[in-house]
């Protein structure tokens, strides 16, 4: 187990707005930073990172947490992989605790664990085969040197070679106690009837390891070297509870970094094509691995730039094919430019004949946006003929359909318009049927999954508190409190007794005497968890407030925590439109005092109601009971009078009527 020296180490050395930017792509608002939710489709941001308190928020989602917990939340990881994780980012050694594993926690491995592991240990094979062995360096090794791939590029992405043997790997792993059923449930291994030892599902190629965007082998890619028409020249890892090929990017683990730093990303089809360009110092690439692009992927991009940049062999006979992939992107609101390379060229081939700053140029003088690119192509073949210049031009209006922003959309019809001299009007006039067509497809196909789903209507009963006006009034205030103790518990608080002596007592001394002089019963169970901990922190002279939470391992009391310290209102940049609203917390004292009087009111209707409920039951079986009831309502009525004058409270016009604010 990680020793809670190196635990807090980590806490203490990582940065949530550096490991979170490593995802979404983050923009300055005011104290904070916001982005688009990496958890939910949305055009407008709603996810917040405060580097200060160095929490994160999704407001669309309801998630939050610290730098940690994000991992977890967007990886899958558990806790200590998280940890492992940001320690190897940050340069961190690990201390491990000396204490004994259970026998129950050393065979708590899920299946997916068991894929993770079983991928990283065929990745070591794979590259020490390469590097260590003769075979590997005279037939793998050779091949990448025949490519011009330096040693550092080979290592940086981390390129093997599975030996001719045909259970090589299989040995080996069955030799480190791997079950045939992992190896087999991995891809990495196959167990036909007349070959119980097993075969090497990528023997004899050359291995390029598809990585997560944090970096963990989610499958493999792998290219055979010898000229055999009846294998297929690239092979990959099938579908695992691990990898999904529409979910991944070749690349993006190494190119990320360079992606964000320079808002832009290059987007090629091949793994040579991205190692190739590293190679030549041009890092912001990935590839979609010869699949058709996905939205899944697009997302992926978006997390980090909105500009993309598709590049193309220069005689690639599937261009035309491409043209759904500029659709999608448009429709994800991204900025495309397209470039051809010459005849015979690829990206890997022009990266390898020409130095960095002259492919450079190249990419950013030579990419056309879209509407150029498309009517490159689609004219290519048109001549003179007006209907298929006709078509053509649809054509291009169609991807225009696609483009989300209205002024966008005219801007590039303006761009249609000139480059063909047509009038601005019939454009407008074609692209609202463009529209009507692809929304009438969209709505199809969305019937189609509804139909398929087909759900049983049922009665979705209301939330108890939501049902009890009165429950609901004392937990919104009881929440407010503990809110408080997390946001303000270590500010220091001027009051007088009852003498005019002045005394101090921090928020968090303050509202615990509250709810202790009350007696008070927490209905909400994280509140309660709260509270005890910040008693057991006072026992040991310590104030337990919002930071000490956040690293809570327990989801519902960081989402709570997070909630208390990132308001709704840090949503907006009000100073960015010169308009300055009172902070939160700009009236700690008052606002204290006022909410522990208004807790009190609501929890005595609150009580009220709840101890008329037992009077029927006593009515006629124990009149001493009973009256006991009576007596315990009508103290507590007169206790509400006396707080609603104190609070100042109309039951017609609420809370405060006539205050001065």
């Amino acid at each position: 187990m990680i020793s809670k020296q190196t635990i807090d180490k980590i806490f203490s050395t990582i940065r949530v707005e550096e490991i979170v930017g490593e995802y979404v792509q983050l923009k300055r608002a005011g104290s904070n930073y916001k982005g688009l939710s990496p958890f939910h489709d949305e055009k407008t941001p709603s996810f917040v990172v405060s580097a200060s308190k160095q929490i994160w928020k999704d407001f669309s989602t309801g998630k939050g947490g610290t730098a940690i917990s994000f991992l977890m939340e967007i990886e899958n990881f558990t806790y200590p992989e998280a940890l492992r994780h940001a320690a190897k980012k940050y340069g961190i050694e690990i201390e491990e605790d000396q204490r004994e594993i259970s026998e129950e926690a050393k065979h708590a491995q899920t299946e997916k664990d068991l894929l993770y592991k079983i991928h990283e240990v065929a990745n070591t094979y794979f590259q020490e085969v390469l590097w260590d062995n003769e075979e590997g360096r005279s037939i793998g090794l050779s091949y990448f040197k025949e490519r011009e791939l330096r040693d550092d590029i080979i290592k940086k992405f981390q390129l093997g070679y599975s030996p001719e043997q045909k259970n090589a790997f299989t040995a080996y792993a069955l030799e480190k106690g791997y079950s045939k059923e992992i190896l087999e449930k991995s891809g990495l291994s196959i167990f036909p009837e007349n070959m119980p030892a097993g075969v090497d599902r990528f023997r004899e190629r050359v291995i390029f390891p598809i990585h997560s965007f944090s970096g963990r082998v989610l499958g493999f890619g792998a290219r055979i070297l010898k000229n055999n028409a009846k294998t297929a020249k690239y092979l990959n890892s099938p579908e695992t509870e691990i990898y999904h090929k529409s979910n991944v990017l070749y690349g993006l683990n190494q190119s990320k970094q360079a992606i964000s730093r320079k808002n832009g990303c290059l987007l090629v089809e091949g793994y040579m094509d991205v190692i190739s360009l590293h190679m030549s110092g041009i890092e912001n690439v990935v590839a979609s691995s010869g699949t058709s692009l996905t939205t899944e992927q697009i997302k992926l991009i978006k997390r980090l730039t909105e500009n993309v940049t598709i590049l193309f062999d220069g005689d690639n006979a599937g261009i035309k094919a491409s043209f759904r992939s500029i659709d999608m992107l448009l429709t994800e609101g991204m900025n495309i430019r397209v470039l051809l390379f010459p005849d015979g060229d690829d990206p890997d081939s022009f990266a390898r004949k020409h130095p960095q700053e002259y492919v450079e140029k190249y990419i950013e003088n030579e990419a056309m946006d879209f509407i150029d690119f498309k009517a490159e192509i689609l004219l290519r073949d048109v001549g003179n003929d007006p209907i298929k210049k006709a078509e053509a031009i649809r054509d291009i209006v169609k991807s225009v359909s696609f483009v989300q922003n209205a002024l966008k959309r005219e801007v590039y019809l303006k761009e249609v318009s000139n480059k063909f001299g047509l009038s601005e009007q019939s454009l407008f006039n074609e692209l609202d049927v463009q529209k009507q067509i692809t929304q009438n497809q969209t709505h199809h196909v969305q019937q189609q999954q509804k139909e398929k789903a087909a759900p049983k209507l049922e009665i979705v009963p209301l939330d108890k508190e939501k049902e009890d006006p009165f429950l609901f009034d004392v937990l919104f205030m009881e929440n407010k409190l503990v809110d408080h103790m997390l946001m303000f518990g270590d500010v220091v608080l001027k009051r007088r007794d009852e003498n005019n002596e002045e005394y101090q007592i921090t928020v968090i001394e303050e509202i615990l005497h509250h709810f202790e002089e009350e007696q008070y019963t927490f209905l909400v169970k994280e509140n309660e968890i709260i509270i005890n901990q910040v008693k057991e922190g006072i026992q040991k002279d310590e104030l337990r407030s919002g930071n000490f939470f956040v690293s809570f391992m327990n989801e519902e009391i960081t989402t709570k925590v997070v909630d208390a310290l990132i308001p709704l209102d840090e949503l907006e940049n009000w100073a960015s439109r010169n308009i300055y609203p009172p902070n939160y917390g700009d009236k700690v004292a008052d606002q204290i005092k006022g909410d522990i009087l208004l807790h009190k009111y609501r929890y005595i209707d609150y009580l009220i109601k709840e101890t008329a409920k037992e009077l029927d039951q006593y009515s006629t079986t124990d009149e001493a009971k009973y009256y006991e009831l009576i007596k315990k309502i009508t103290l507590l009525k007169q206790a509400s009078i006396r707080l609603s004058n104190i609070i100042e409270y109309s039951p017609i016009k609420g809370i405060y009527v006539d205050r001065k604010r």
